[in-house]
């Protein structure tokens, strides 16, 4: 199905009226995310993507539609993973949370416009050349295999864009608010705000690298490649403030994702073998293989994911790494409360600390060793307690 002028300028309009809209109404004064408006929030992207794909489904066939689902659910997944590198290189720049969004909000910016041209560009090397597939299959299965190493999202792999950004572009030690630039001894230097912006925006080329390919795997409707990877980049900020927390439960989504990219890289070579013209291949004809329809991806997809969550969910590491981790945030969201913050929200938090404590001490030792930087964790939860006695003290003084 052709898609008009009309309906691409539509599109577009909205995409970047949602990003305007998000930078004014809730970037644009630092301000840490409640957990109630990142729900809300990630809930409505989420509610604007499945009714921009009703409307693919509705007017576009049904295949249109399950090539857009399919797409969807491709490239959130993988979204889910990358913010594993966002935590991680966050934290290597000390970024303040209140600041956080505004970095997020960049990267998502970023991402959308070095997608879109990486999807524009394989879609003219798709039309002008079929052996591609091979390619892209590869990429996927290559990415697939590393996604299986072990400690693939360790909290001291920044990865290569993080030191060279580090190196090659030295900056002030401390932030200036939001600011890129600040002065400095009379000079004008760059702040970390830049330099972590840098790190973010080179890590989204690397991502592209294999979500492109995957969702071309999927379908060649440039259309549909387009709003799937926008649509699911929209509220990605939102969900990193959600689900940050707990993220270290899903142990097991990197071998979900590696099946997803394994199967779609399969999936990709079998239709490049399908198309064949490289005259080593079968003697330049087409190959004939079986072809794995849109439909069948798409409950493959679903399948794995669900499969996936459920196994990091009941898991005994996946409970252990949730104990810690709940731990960590509880004790972060204590250490971040006003000085007036009423002794009952004190209470409520404190409490959902010391019982995440009490689980971590009855694990088996082989699970408290999850522990990453146990000396930097344990002062934590100290600095949560030394504060709660001063608020009981300040609260019956009062």
């Amino acid at each position: 199905m052709t898609v008009s002028p009309l309906v691409w300028t539509l599109t577009i309009a909205g995409i970047v009226g949602l990003l305007a809209f998000d930078y004014f109404f809730h970037v644009r004064k630092a301000h840490t995310p409640s957990l109630k408006e990142s729900a809300t929030w990630s809930s409505i992207y989420v509610g604007i993507a499945l009714l921009f794909g009703l409307g693919v489904l509705m007017f576009g066939g049904t295949g249109m539609g399950t090539e857009y689902f399919a797409g969807y659910v491709t490239e959130k997944a993988l979204s889910v993973d990358n913010l594993f590198v966002f935590l991680i290189i966050m934290a290597s720049f000390k970024v303040p949370r209140a600041d956080q969004q505004k970095v997020l909000l960049f990267g998502i910016v970023f991402s959308l416009i070095a997608r879109t041209a990486f999807i524009f560009l394989g879609a003219a090397l798709i039309n002008s050349f079929a052996w591609v597939f091979y390619i892209f299959g590869l990429i996927l299965l290559i990415t697939a295999g590393n996604l299986l190493k072990p400690d693939d999202h360790d909290d001291d792999s920044e990865g290569l864009v993080v030191p060279l950004a580090k190196r090659l572009l030295p900056a002030s030690q401390h932030y200036d608010g939001d600011k890129l630039f600040t002065m400095e001894n009379g000079k004008r230097v760059l702040t970390p705000m830049l330099l972590v912006m840098v790190a973010i925006g080179g890590t989204d080329l690397l991502f592209a690298l294999d979500s492109i390919p995957a969702i071309f795997g999927l379908t060649q409707n440039v259309f549909i490649v387009f709003t799937a990877t926008a649509f699911s980049l929209m509220g990605l900020r939102q969900l990193f403030f959600l689900i940050d927390g707990l993220l270290d439960r899903l142990i097991f989504l990197a071998y979900g994702l590696a099946a997803i990219l394994g199967f779609i890289g399969v999936k990709l070579i079998l239709h490049a073998l399908h198309e064949n013209n490289l005259p080593f291949i079968n003697d330049g004809d087409p190959v004939p293989v079986v072809e794995v329809s849109t439909g069948v991806s798409l409950l493959v997809i679903l399948g794995v994911l669900v499969v996936t969550i459920l196994a990091s969910i009941f898991s005994p590491k996946g409970k252990a790494k949730n104990a810690v981790s709940g731990a960590r945030r509880h004790a972060l969201e204590y250490l971040d409360l006003n000085y007036e913050t009423d002794i009952v929200e004190r209470d409520r938090i404190f409490a959902k600390m010391v019982r995440e404590e009490d689980q971590i001490r009855k694990l088996p030792e082989k699970y408290k060793r999850l522990v990453r930087n146990e000396t930097e964790f344990m002062d934590l939860l100290r600095s949560a307690h030394a504060e709660h006695d001063k608020a009981q003290v300040r609260a019956a003084n009062s």
